[in-house]
């Protein structure tokens, strides 16, 4: 069975996909940019503005959805510009604690909207 996760607090969906998908104790989240909710803007400013958005942005989803970032099993990192690499891990140390998610971070050549980092990942609940 599969369940639709939506909540207003995160950017709503730009495209053919929903926010997250939950399939028992499983949530597939999303990619999420820098997009502010409210209004559908990139958040402004320097990169981290940005990946600072991103994460509020996945704990809206993980929230909606009954959990946590901490739930977040796995993780995968999309940037533009791998020299951005340090100033992810230094803001992920402000949302997440040991132990961390397995991750992927990978150079893309372009993201939606021309953003410079988009992220999404697989959350297991521990209590479903």
């Amino acid at each position: 069975m599969r369940e639709v996760i939506s909540t207003d607090q995160a950017p709503q969906a730009i495209g053919t996909y929903s926010q997250a998908i939950r399939t028992g104790n499983t949530v597939y989240l999303s990619g999420q940019i820098g997009l502010v909710p409210e209004t559908m803007e990139l958040k402004e400013g320097e990169i981290d503005a940005r990946i600072h958005q991103v994460f509020q942005n996945l704990s809206a989803v993980c929230q909606a959805a009954g959990g946590t970032l901490q739930d977040i099993a796995k993780l995968n990192i999309f940037l533009t510009d791998m020299s951005h690499f340090a100033t992810v891990n230094e803001i992920m140390a402000q949302y997440f604690q040991q132990p961390y998610p397995a991750r992927a971070a990978v150079a893309v050549k372009q993201l939606p909207k021309n953003t410079d980092v988009e992220m999404d990942g697989v959350m297991v609940l521990s209590s479903y």
